[in-house]
């Protein structure tokens, strides 16, 4: 599947969650028609694992995760790393969710994360139980903040 990014503006609010399947951390196949319904979830995306924004923002989501669980609240995370990769950064940075693989940046795509100056932007979508978008926030420059947005999003929502 090709899509031109130029063409294509990414989801706005009020659509639903594309249909996809990436490998998480650990080879499983993860299908958004299946995991997402019933639960609100935040899937954000971020350019590379070694990098220490990415990193920041990784342990900010993996602090408060006991916080979004309690309220049934789901993490995603998708970069274009392998799933090798990816499990090397969900051990070495104890992180209790799922980082998935989108090695082609095909779902990137799909959701509209631009590009950054040398790899793909950060950008971080919260979808309601009926797979609705509600809220997006791009930033590339400062992981942590997505996190902070996110909870001051949700906290006024659920």
């Amino acid at each position: 599947m090709k899509l031109n990014q130029k063409k294509f503006e990414g989801l706005k609010i009020g659509d639903r969650i594309p249909l996809f399947t990436l490998k998480d951390q650990n080879g499983a196949l993860w299908k958004s028609n299946e995991k997402t319904l019933g639960k609100i979830s935040v899937i954000y995306f971020y350019p590379v694992n070694g990098g220490s924004t990415s990193k920041a923002q990784a342990c900010a989501f993996s602090e408060t995760f006991t916080t979004f669980s309690l309220v049934g609240v789901q993490i995603i995370g998708i970069n274009s790393a392998s799933v090798e990769s990816n499990k090397k950064f969900a051990e070495k940075n104890n992180l209790p969710f799922k980082i998935l693989s989108d090695t082609g940046n095909i779902v990137s795509m799909l959701f509209g994360v631009k590009n950054g100056i040398f790899f793909r932007g950060r950008e971080t979508f919260i979808f309601n139980q009926s797979g609705i978008l509600i809220y997006k926030f791009r930033k590339l420059f400062n992981g942590e903040e997505h996190v902070e947005k996110t909870l001051d999003f949700l906290s006024v929502q659920i």
